[in-house]
């Protein structure tokens, strides 16, 4: 969690920068959260990569990066 914490908050030092725009880090999130959710139940970590991916999921959908109000 702490490292979600880390990169969501660099994530939005991106975007107030205009390094990033929205769309691209939005893709990012979605794209990492992709990654954790198509790890094959065999994995010894499957688990915790559901958590990962429904806690990335949860920072798009409460809107806590980039826009700063609920995300698409």
């Amino acid at each position: 969690m702490a490292a979600l914490s880390i990169c969501e908050s660099l994530m939005l030092a991106l975007n107030d920068a205009h390094i990033l725009p929205e769309a691209e880090i939005l893709g990012v999130l979605k794209d990492a959260a992709e990654v954790h959710e198509n790890i094959k139940e065999t994995d010894a970590q499957f688990g915790d990569h559901q958590a990962v991916a429904v806690l990335i999921r949860k920072i798009i959908a409460g809107g806590n990066s980039v826009r700063r109000g609920p995300l698409s």
